[in-house]
């Protein structure tokens, strides 16, 4: 079960804004998968995959389970919940401001 807890906004943003974490959620969107599966692609150490983890699970985009020697990862919804919340909070007003340079613009023609 994933607990939901409160995930600062910025860690979200951090993460999404490196090229490898974005690959390993596209990877992870199609399902769950060992650490080593999800390096084979990348062209990374599993060191390296273990600190994107570290950044992914810390914002909440991912988890990780060890079962025996195998860690497996899988998307997790919580940072998703979080930036999805902060960019309905903020499209209202990018809206606004978009209608009303529209309106500007037509008054300039």
């Amino acid at each position: 079960m994933v607990t939901k807890r409160r995930v600062d906004i910025d860690r979200v943003f951090h993460a999404l804004g490196e090229r490898t974490r974005r690959a390993m959620l596209d990877r992870l969107s199609r399902g769950p998968v060992s650490v080593s599966q999800l390096a084979g692609p990348l062209g990374i150490t599993l060191t390296a995959v273990g600190q994107h983890l570290e950044i992914l699970e810390a914002c909440g985009l991912v988890t990780t389970e060890k079962v025996g020697r195998v860690r497996t990862c899988r998307m997790a919804s919580t940072g998703l919940d979080a930036l999805e919340r902060w960019v309905g909070e903020h499209r209202t007003e990018w809206e606004r401001r978009m209608d009303r340079l529209g309106e500007l613009l037509e008054d300039e023609e």
